[in-house]
């Protein structure tokens, strides 16, 4: 079994872990349990947070309640006014069901669950929210911008009993579902290492999104969008483009690498980090303070993850694929398949059947649409979707460890038992010495 993270029992149990929280969030709504869904019932979503991103998740419920018809838009909000005259009209919604304060959303009892489109700094307490007032939560990757955040969410979702789902979609693709059967099935032998990019490049530079003339203070809530990161006088720049702050974002580690990340460790087995290591600069896109180009080196007990960008170069999506490596074979991905290449040294070691190079193709799909899917089918049965919180919390804490190993210059380690962030590692790295020995296999003296 690949999982190693603690059960659900026992993480409830960790009173250190629960100590260790630096800054508990509260509910800011009343405690409430959800509707109890019948098969034939129509899940009734709201969104919030209607963006680039949240306008995208809008069309994809919308296209679902027009096709499948188990779901419907039932609310929208925003605290830019734009956005909101936008989202209505895209719905076809009544002014009674655009809403300005998230809050109202989570008062409307017909409201089943909601997805969160908004930056990363509200992540945490906007789950939390929707939580204890017994709704569902589909929430835009990365799961928090901390790991004390993700932590307390994952807490969240065992206290008030609802399902919810990180929104990267990658988690959803069939090809790393496979990849996890032919590792659980021993096809690579043990696990080494993996690595993988998720890599861009634009004339404008990342994350400039357009900024729109009608943004003023008039037009945008910039104290309700600012919640609890420090004050700022308003800024267009920094509301549109808020993924170049640190403030309210991680940069590439946060936005991209939880993509990648994600899936890797799906197929690799699911578990806390032991130490976590990250570099880069500001090499070519001057205008932030996170990073154009970054790498971090992820550590676990028994295999490691190298995962390195740019937003500077997109050629590294070519020549740095996504390949997990194992002792007696390598699994490598094509568009819609899972390659299997044995190591020849381990040729006479396994089956004939399973020598040489092997493919096995994959049903392709939309990633959005599938992820969305799961959700809805957890939200009926309540088993935990693909991407829960659990596996949120086990990947923020080694996307964000990565994020303060470049902003500290520091190696940061963690304690998967204690829940806990270290200075050093608990123990040296382990060595073992040789008996010395022949075995059947070993090599021969030549001459």
């Amino acid at each position: 079994m690949l999982m190693m993270s603690a059960t659900r029992r026992s993480f409830l149990a960790n009173t250190v872990a629960g100590a260790a929280s630096a800054t508990a969030l509260k509910p800011s709504v009343s405690v409430k349990s959800g509707r109890v869904l019948g098969a034939n019932d129509r899940i009734n979503m709201a969104v919030v947070g209607v963006g680039n991103n949240g306008s995208g998740m809008l069309r994809t419920l919308l296209a679902r309640q027009n096709g499948v018809k188990d779901t419907q838009v039932v609310a929208v909000c925003d605290i830019y006014t734009r956005r909101k005259e936008r989202a209505a009209s895209t719905a076809k919604l009544e002014s009674k069901d655009v809403h300005h304060d998230y809050r109202d959303v989570l008062a409307r009892p017909d409201v089943d669950g909601v997805v969160f489109s908004v930056p990363d700094h509200w992540h945490a307490q906007m789950a939390l929210d929707a939580m204890a007032a017994g709704k569902d939560v589909y929430l835009q990757k990365p799961m928090t911008l901390t790991i004390d955040e993700a932590r307390q969410v994952h807490q969240g979702t065992i206290r008030f009993g609802r399902v919810l789902q990180v929104g990267s979609q990658h988690l959803s693709d069939a090809r790393y579902h496979h990849a996890r059967k032919l590792v659980e099935a021993g096809e690579i032998g043990d696990l080494l290492w993996a690595h993988g990019t998720y890599s861009r490049n634009s004339i404008a530079g990342e994350w400039n999104y357009y900024v729109e003339e009608e943004a003023s203070p008039e037009t945008i809530d910039w104290t309700r969008w600012i919640g609890t990161a420090p004050k700022r006088a308003f800024s267009a720049e920094r509301y549109f483009r808020w993924r170049k702050y640190w403030d309210y974002s991680g940069g590439i580690a946060t936005d991209l690498f939880y993509h990648k990340l994600g899936p890797l460790l799906y197929a690799m087995g699911p578990q806390f980090p032991t130490r976590v290591t990250a570099s880069g600069g500001i090499y070519a896109q001057k205008d932030r303070e996170v990073p154009d180009t970054y790498a971090t080196t992820i550590e676990y007990p028994a295999f490691q993850v190298n995962l390195a960008a740019s937003m500077a170069n997109a050629s590294a999506g070519k020549y740095l694929q996504d390949v997990i490596y194992g002792q007696k074979g390598t699994i490598s991905f094509g568009s819609d398949k899972v390659i299997v290449t044995p190591e020849a040294t381990w040729s006479k070691k396994v089956a004939e059947s399973r020598r040489g190079t092997r493919s096995f193709d994959v049903e392709p799909g939309s990633l959005v649409d599938l992820h969305v899917a799961n959700l809805l089918d957890c939200m009926r049965s309540r088993k935990p979707p693909v991407l829960n919180a659990e596996f949120g919390y086990q990947l923020m804490t080694a996307i964000r460890l990565g994020v303060d190993s470049y902003r500290e210059g520091k190696v940061k380690f963690f304690d998967a038992r204690s829940q806990r962030v270290l200075d050093k590692p608990l123990s040296a790295r382990a060595g073992y010495e040789g008996d010395g020995k022949n075995s059947p296999d070993g090599m021969r003296r030549r001459g």
